[in-house]
Parts: structure tokens; C-alpha cells; sequence
């Protein structure tokens, strides 16, 4: 699945412990996938269904919930990176990435703090550090990347949001060139299947095509971000998992086949895509003029972007505090 011929890059969206250490060294040597993600739905998932965290989480008594979980975390993304490091060596990706602490969204110190943190514990160069694209995000962003910590900024909706990343980002990287700062690459995630689980119902009722307004965001960040040709800032598309309205599995991974981008996928919609013999060629770009042009659409029947932007984010935020605090009391 992985495209070396236009750089189009595959990450499963998933983490367990026991899966490291069995299928996902078979997806890695297969050329199916060259990176992973997580986030702290994935974590809190795997760490209070899996029985492969009980053993570590015994020796743990008397540490705060906290601690417990950056304990388990850290392991199996210090395994996941080395498993991955022959990748980042050969200049083939070979990136997983931490989340920060989502309740630190809002504090831009708090974030600093604790990706440098994490990072460092954790040893490993091919770690990216996964920030939300709020105000206090973006400037976490430029320090992160100023120090070499490369940075996946996450829960990405609007093109307003992907331009502030990638003006953090850049310049993170202008200020680590000056202090010397090594290799360094950044991720923007867009996120995409949730746009069209919001809107689809009303879309039709509206007489407009659905299953579109994901795939047309994205490709409208993703041409913004090409426009500018800097190797080491990606798009990265994301929650391209389906769930349940009828489309293909793969139908946000073959939407989306672009030239030097991240599709981050769901385990179940790599397999999928496997499956599926078509869907491996370049889709992107799509015109501007296009996407333009079907977004003054929406907004002409009543749509306000800007009004889902801002609550896609919400919810997206509100999310990811409710799996890691959900966790958290598991492990208390």
C-alpha cells in the first residue's frame, strides 16, 4: 500500500501491545504500512481491554493513574519506534507518534513540557509528538520543532487551522536551523470521514451530493500545503476509517491517494484495502476551482464552515479528554 513511486505513505491508526509483537512487524516487512499513529482513544482502548498491559500494571501499585498510563504508553511506542527505526533510517518514514496529555490543550507551557518530556524518555528519534491545532498548539508547535522534535499537529478541520500549523511549523524549523537542530519532519492531520457523519443527512435533504465534504476539505488543505513545496511538512489524512453508512472500506484511503501525503488508517481499512485491487492511483490534486466552487454551494444552502469547523473541534477535543480520563479512572 505504501507508494515510494509519488510518495504516498500508509500509518495504521492503532496500537496493543500484543500486536507489536506479532502483525505489525508482517505489515511493516511487507511494505503495507511505513508509520503508526495513536491517540488517547486508541490507548485507552487498548490498556483497559487488553490483557498484555496486566503484567507491566502489576508492578506499577502505588503510582498515580498518570503515571501508570505514560508507563504503559511509553513502552509500546519506544517498541513501536524501533521496530520502525530501519524505515526512518532509509529516509522511508518509519514515524509513530504520542499524543500529549489532551486536557493540556489549552496551556502552551503545559504542552512544551510534556513532549519534550516524553520524548526524551522515550529515546528514540522517529518519534513524533502529536500536538491539537488550538492557539496554545501552535506555539507549542514552533518550540517542539525548534528543539528536533518532529510534530504530527492533530485534530486539523478547517483551512484556517492548517495554515496556522503550518506557520508554527515553519517556523519551528527556521528557528532550529539557527540553533542547529537535527533532522526534523511534521504531519498536518486533517481529520475527514467526520465531516460527512455530520452532514450527509442534511446534504441530501438538501439535494447535494454527500460522502464529498471530507474528501473535498481535505484536498482543499492539502493543495495548500503543496503550494508551498517544503519536503518536510505533509499532509496527513486522518480518521479515514468507515463506520457503517454503506461506503467501501477503503473509501477515504482511495479518496484521497495523493503525491507526498499520510493517510493514517483504522487496521480494518488496511485490510480492506488490500482486498481491493483499485483505488492505488493518484486522485489528488483536485482543482481549486472545484472545491471552491462546492463549498460556495454549501454555504449558499445554509451551510456555515466556519460554524462546523469550530464544532467538529469541540467535539473532536471533548473526545479525547473523555477516552483518557475514562482510562485514567480504570487505572486508578
Amino acid at each position: 500500500m505504501v507508494n515510494r513511486d509519488i510518495n504516498f505513505s500508509l500509518w495504521l491508526d492503532f496500537i496493543e501491545r500484543d500486536f507489536l509483537k506479532n502483525e505489525f512487524s508482517k505489515l511493516v516487512e511487507a511494505g503495507i504500512v511505513n508509520g503508526a499513529t495513536s491517540n488517547p482513544a486508541i490507548f485507552a482502548s487498548a490498556i483497559t481491554t487488553s490483557p498484555a498491559y496486566k503484567e507491566q500494571l502489576a508492578t506499577l501499585e502505588g503510582k498515580s493513574a498518570k503515571e501508570k498510563y505514560e508507563a504503559l504508553a511509553i513502552e509500546d511506542i519506544r517498541t513501536a519506534a524501533q521496530m520502525l527505526r530501519p524505515l526512518y533510517d532509509a529516509g522511508n518514514d518509519g514515524y509513530i507518534s504520542i499524543e500529549v496529555d489532551p486536557f493540556l490543550c489549552n496551556n502552551t507551557q503545559g504542552t512544551i513540557e510534556e513532549g519534550r518530556r516524553l520524548f526524551n524518555i522515550i529515546g528514540e528519534p522517529n518519534v513524533m509528538v502529536k500536538v491539537p491545532a488550538t492557539k496554545a498548539g501552535y506555539e507549542a508547535m514552533t518550540a517542539l520543532i525548534a528543539d528536533g522534535i518532529s510534530v504530527n499537529a492533530t485534530l486539523v478541520f478547517s483551512p484556517k487551522q492548517a495554515k496556522k500549523c503550518f506557520k508554527a511549523i515553519t517556523r519551528g524549523i527556521e528557528q532550529g536551523e539557527n540553533y542547529g537542530a537535527c533532522r526534523v519532519e511534521a504531519v498536518i492531520s486533517v481529520f475527514v470521514s467526520r465531516f460527512d457523519r455530520a452532514l450527509d443527512e442534511a446534504l441530501e435533504q438538501s439535494g447535494i451530493e454527500v460522502h464529498k465534504t471530507g474528501i473535498y476539505n481535505a484536498a482543499k488543505i492539502y493543495n495548500m500545503i503543496e503550494a508551498h513545496d517544503i519536503p518536510n511538512i505533509r499532509a496527513l489524512f486522518a480518521s479515514t476509517g468507515v463506520k457503517g453508512d454503506g461506503l467501501p472500506a477503503n473509501y477515504y484511503v482511495a479518496g484521497l491517494m495523493a503525491p507526498h501525503s499520510v493517510n493514517t488508517a483504522p487496521l480494518a481499512t488496511i485490510e480492506a484495502c488490500l482486498q481491493t485491487k483499485g483505488g492505488r492511483s493518484e486522485v489528488l490534486p483536485i482543482d481549486d476551482v472545484i472545491l471552491n466552487g462546492y463549498f460556495t454551494k454549501l454555504e449558499d444552502n445554509g451551510f456555515d464552515m466556519n460554524k462546523i469547523y469550530k464544532q467538529l473541534l469541540k467535539e473532536g477535543l471533548q473526545s479525547f479528554e473523555e477516552s483518557f480520563k475514562t482510562m485514567l479512572e480504570t487505572l486508578n
